[in-house]
């Protein structure tokens, strides 16, 4: 049978080594301990070249200061690169509740030390373990849901809702929050609505046409379609060229009902063809004021002989000199078109700017979205409860 080989602590060898170097004698010093000379002079070595770091014992190396302190800074260095990695993954759950951040844990505890997580995301482990063993509450679920509703609207939206519109369109899901909570929430969640820009002049006004009066004089509220038409003309950036977009909304539901996208600004490919449009499906039976700014393309004898035709139904407004706000309805018309939607894309031609203009017109601004205006309803929202009225009535 092979003899127990024997083990000494630390505070041993470390004494062993003292007594050695009173002594001045390593071999009484064996004698006295029962150690081979061999043995204590590999301890007085170490201890010579380690000090205080003599000794770790078993699986931990033998250190000098100075290389303890490297460990120690690489140690700390790991451990930030890990808490990085941890709240590049977390962001967005490290201002939300704590149910989000113990989700969090649990479906990364593969990746990141739970403990690590914990510490990073400001949870105890113990409440962690805790809420494991149990099911979400009522209330992580509903502000869960209002999350993933405000996610939702605003890529719906494509990206233009701020707190008063989402608010109006999450109570059509059964979801009544303050607009104060929704703009935390879109805060915390990084949905930042942009609002930028300013915008070119379109409007040229030195021409020898006849100016027609102001009739609208900024009473922009009407009591029936069809009874103050506006119309305007902008500019679309593309890198084949500008692109002029000519509009007529009905001031009485703010609907485009006519456009017209052209490569010039004649008065031809401008406002004839958005005229036409508009009224193709419309039988004018009653007044219409027909209000515009005093544009060569409104003035010029091509389109006031349209107007006439109509045999004084249709009777023609003009902005004053330099005032955009009397056509204020058209010029807040292209502000909405660009800031939500045309400072989002680049045209690499016409064609591409017009399919796009295309979709948000028909598609969106007069189907689904949300106009202040008419109550924070939809134009088909708000043409559907006109109609619902004149059934009850």
């Amino acid at each position: 049978m092979s003899k127990k080989r024997k083990t000494y602590t630390e505070s041993f060898k470390r004494k062993a080594v003292a007594l050695s170097h009173q002594k001045g004698n390593v071999e009484e010093t064996c004698r006295e301990l029962g150690l081979s000379t061999s043995v204590l002079h590999r301890w007085r070595k170490e201890y010579n070249e380690y000090g205080k770091n003599s000794f770790p014992g078993r699986g931990t190396p033998k250190q000098t200061d100075d290389q303890k302190e490297i460990a120690k800074l690489k140690k700390q260095l790991r451990e930030s690169r890990l808490e990085n990695e941890i709240l590049k993954k977390a962001g967005e759950h490290l201002l939300q509740e704590r149910q989000d951040k113990y989700r969090f844990i649990k479906h990364h505890k593969l990746k990141f030390p739970v403990e690590k997580m914990c510490k990073v995301l400001e949870v105890s482990r113990s409440s962690y373990y805790s809420w494991l063993s149990k099911y979400p509450s009522k209330r992580w679920l509903n502000n869960h849901s209002i999350i993933y509703f405000i996610k939702h609207i605003f890529e719906y939206s494509y990206q233009s809702y701020g707190a008063e519109r989402m608010k109006a369109e999450l109570e059509k899901y059964g979801h009544y929050v303050s607009k104060r909570k929704i703009a935390r929430l879109m805060r915390e969640l990084n949905l930042i609505v942009k609002r930028k820009h300013k915008f070119k002049i379109t409007t040229d006004s030195n021409h020898k046409y006849p100016v027609a009066p102001n009739l609208l004089d900024q009473d922009f509220k009407v009591h029936r379609k069809n009874q103050v038409w506006v119309s305007d003309i902008t500019y679309i950036h593309t890198s084949k060229g500008w692109l002029y977009l000519t509009v007529i909304i009905d001031l009485f539901n703010r609907k485009v009902i006519g456009w017209a996208m052209s490569n010039d600004l004649s008065t031809e490919n401008t406002i004839i063809p958005a005229w036409h449009m508009a009224a193709k499906n419309i039988k004018i039976t009653q007044e219409l004021i027909f209000h515009s700014d005093r544009g060569s393309q409104y003035a010029s004898n091509l389109f006031t002989t349209v107007l006439k035709s109509y045999k004084g139904l249709v009777k023609q407004s003009m902005s004053r000199k330099g005032n955009c706000w009397d056509n204020a309805v058209a010029e807040s018309f292209f502000k909405s078109l660009k800031v939500e939607w045309v400072y989002h894309h680049k045209y690499g031609s016409r064609s591409q700017a017009e399919v796009s203009i295309f979709k948000w017109i028909e598609t969106w601004y007069n189907k689904r979205r949300l106009h202040s205006y008419l109550g924070l309803r939809s134009i088909e929202e708000f043409e559907q409860d006109m109609e619902n009225q004149k059934l009850a009535a």
